[in-house]
């Protein structure tokens, strides 16, 4: 049996930038074990799985190790692919039913927008350890359902930072997304992900991670429109936009592999 398979570069418009994610189109519903073997084979921070389910699709997204219940960048992917493969019009929205609720992309311009929930942090007690594997001091700890929230002293902070991960892996959390305020003209915040636990030292461009650095950035920040950076070696560029209980990210994506997976 062959399938559809296409590697998409998510949060950017260049070839091997952003945030690659395998995407992979199925007639029905796929088999656990068979969609964690193919994210495995695929290596990359996530690969998502879709069929069609009502009037969208149901979307599932796997790192080489574990499912997760949200992935902002192979969402986007996703989306790019239903639309670039003619799955749905370009004038049509993307509805995905998810883990994590109903999940809506839109074409806006050259741009794609998600409409997410948001996901925001509380602070948080400081876990053993943490400032020591991140190899930084730290400013502020929050955390969310899924991950910690670290804030820093500076933008050069973020970039320069060499974590430890063998310690990092030891402190129970899906991932750790450290962030500073920007200094660089043109962008509001930057941050990296860090998810060692679920298989990805160092994740290029996290679009769940942004579900809460808005609402972070937008209360310190005083606005509800921003532009992202995600410092990581591919780096990927976010436009945020926070309503009460959603958030809206645009980004650009580019797919990289066209190719047919082969089983059974």
């Amino acid at each position: 049996m062959e399938l559809d398979i296409f590697q998409v570069d998510a949060f950017t418009d260049k070839p091997f930038r952003g945030n690659p994610a395998g995407v992979c189109i199925l007639p029905e519903p796929g088999d656990e074990r068979w969609m964690q073997d193919v994210a495995r084979e695929m290596n990359l921070s996530e690969t998502a799985f879709l069929y069609r389910h009502r009037d969208g699709f149901n979307l599932r997204w796997f790192t080489p190790a574990v499912e997760v219940e949200l992935c902002g960048h192979a969402t986007l992917a996703s989306a790019h692919i239903l639309w670039e493969t003619g799955c749905l019009k370009p004038d049509k929205r993307a509805l995905f039913y998810t883990q994590s609720g109903l999940l809506i992309a839109e074409r806006k311009g050259g741009w794609i927008e998600l409409d997410l929930p948001a996901e925001p942090e509380e602070p948080s007690t400081t876990p053993e350890g943490l400032s020591q594997a991140l190899g930084v001091r730290l400013k502020y700890v929050g955390r969310n359902r899924f991950d910690y929230l670290v804030e820093v002293d500076s933008e050069e902070t973020v970039r320069n930072m060499k974590p430890d991960f063998v310690l990092l892996d030891d402190i129970p959390s899906r991932g750790f997304i450290v962030t500073a305020q920007a200094s660089f003209r043109g962008f509001d915040f930057i941050s990296r992900f860090f998810a060692p636990g679920v298989g990805v030292n160092e994740d290029p461009v996290t679009g769940s991670a942004h579900c809460c650095l808005g609402p972070f950035w937008a209360s310190r920040l005083g606005k509800r429109e921003m532009v992202a950076y995600q410092a990581s070696a591919r780096g990927g560029i976010v436009r945020i936009r926070v309503n009460e209980k959603r958030v809206r990210l645009g980004g650009k994506a580019v797919t990289v592999l066209r190719g047919k997976l082969i089983f059974g």
